[in-house]
């Protein structure tokens, strides 16, 4: 029943909705009609972009209730010229008239049966006598005061039933709205494919980058370091009969450098996959990344018993690392909060801190820009919020499923 009243309530703010949208449909029609002499053009792109932010709403009203997206247009153009070329523009046109005939009925249903129902009971006694013969309250003659009561109790079984029939109305409101909100199949088909071919790009350009970055760090240390090994070894090899105290000090040397070429070999793999993460999970690998910061992280973690797939865990990880980096050495911010959470099959990573703020995504390029880019494979996204004076919250999110439970502390506050 509480659900039932909810969505009786839904569709009574859908009908008031419905009523202001004429007047936006109207004005883009007066642009429309005013182009010919002249003054439409400068009034189209601003009555296009009013008009766009009421569907915009809609659509995010009908995505929250309904719990489906609708796939958003493109953004309006800023001319005249291109707004009457743009098909999202015409689409919200048609929705602003359409919806106060199309939408508007269909949540009329219940709204007639509660309204109706509520004049029954609370208007029609105290105004019966005023309306002289005739007087039906749907099939009851009201005349009389024994008329009147029921009159009366029939108004409250309407208002009773009203919210019954209002989940169905909303469901078939939610439905018309998708079909005229939302983008044709083959645009949104397009779209995603241009998304799909951005992000396998990406994911070649960050394949390419790590594979240089390991030969680089086997270059310049592990290999590096294991030719010094190999010298040390061969002088010392050549001096081990005329002069063994000088070999054994080669030998010392050999051993600091082979020390030396396996803590490089072990802070290439931590790049690549720390330990930690590979054994107990994304939840105690960013509790270790909070223990070695320099401020004070506390980390909520409200992870699934069972682990992530271990590219998004991974993801996840080095984009918390950034991020934790970025609050380091920019922000100036003293606490950073790292909560983890996963719901819906989305893997949901905020980050926020105490800092200055002012921080935002370089387009061309930057550990921000390449947070985006790396979540972009997984057709993750990243929101930063951070106005001048802080503080900053960056909001990851990742579509995934957990897999079965395995060994890990994953839950619970660090």
């Amino acid at each position: 029943m509480r659900e039932a009243w909810r969505a009786l309530g839904r569709c009574q703010l859908l009908s008031l909705s419905a009523l202001v949208l004429p007047c936006y449909g109207g004005l883009v029609v007066a642009a429309l009609l005013l182009l010919p002499v002249g003054l439409g053009f400068p009034l189209l792109p601003s009555a296009a972009a009013a008009l766009r932010r009421r569907a915009d709403r809609a659509r995010s009203r009908t995505a929250s209730w309904s719990g489906r997206e609708l796939a958003p247009p493109e953004p309006l153009p800023r001319t005249a010229r291109a707004v009457l070329g743009d098909a999202g523009f015409w689409r919200d046109l048609r929705w602003a008239w359409l919806e106060p005939v199309t939408g508007g009925l269909v949540v009329a249903v219940p709204l007639a049966l509660f309204w109706y129902g509520v004049f029954g009971a609370l208007v029609q006694p105290f105004v019966w006598r005023d309306l002289g013969d005739g007087n039906w309250y749907a099939f009851v003659p009201v005349g009389s005061p024994g008329t009147v009561l029921g009159a009366l109790f029939l108004g409250l079984g309407l208002v009773a039933a009203a919210p019954f029939p209002a989940p169905w109305a909303l469901a078939r409101h939610a439905r018309w709205s998708r079909s005229a909100l939302s983008l044709p199949y083959t645009t949104a088909l397009v779209r995603r494919i241009d998304r799909l071919t951005g992000t396998r790009a990406d994911a070649h350009d960050f394949q390419a980058a790590e594979l240089r970055r390991i030969e680089r760090d086997l270059h310049d240390g592990a290999q590096a370091r294991l030719v010094a090994l190999g010298m040390s070894l061969e002088a010392a090899d050549r001096r081990l009969d005329v002069d063994p105290d000088a070999a054994r000090v080669l030998l010392g040397e050999a051993r600091a450098a082979s020390e030396r070429a396996l803590q490089d070999l072990r802070e290439l793999v931590h790049g690549i996959l720390p330990p930690v993460l590979a054994d107990r999970g994304l939840g105690d690998a960013v509790r270790s990344l909070a223990l070695d910061s320099f401020l004070d992280v506390r980390v909520d973690v409200g992870l699934p018993p069972g682990r992530l797939p271990a590219a998004v865990e991974s993801a996840a990880y080095f984009a918390v690392a950034e991020l934790l980096a970025n609050a380091t050495k920019h922000s100036g911010a003293a606490e950073v909060r790292i909560g983890l959470g996963h719901a819906d099959g989305v893997l949901r990573v905020t980050v926020e801190d105490d800092g200055r703020g002012g921080a935002a995504p370089a387009a061309d390029g930057g550990g921000l820009h390449g947070v985006r880019r790396r979540l972009r494979t997984f057709d993750g996204s990243l929101a930063l919020d951070s106005p001048p004076g802080g503080p900053t919250l960056a909001i990851l999110e990742i579509p995934c499923a957990s897999s079965s439970p395995k060994t890990s502390s994953s839950s619970g506050t660090g």
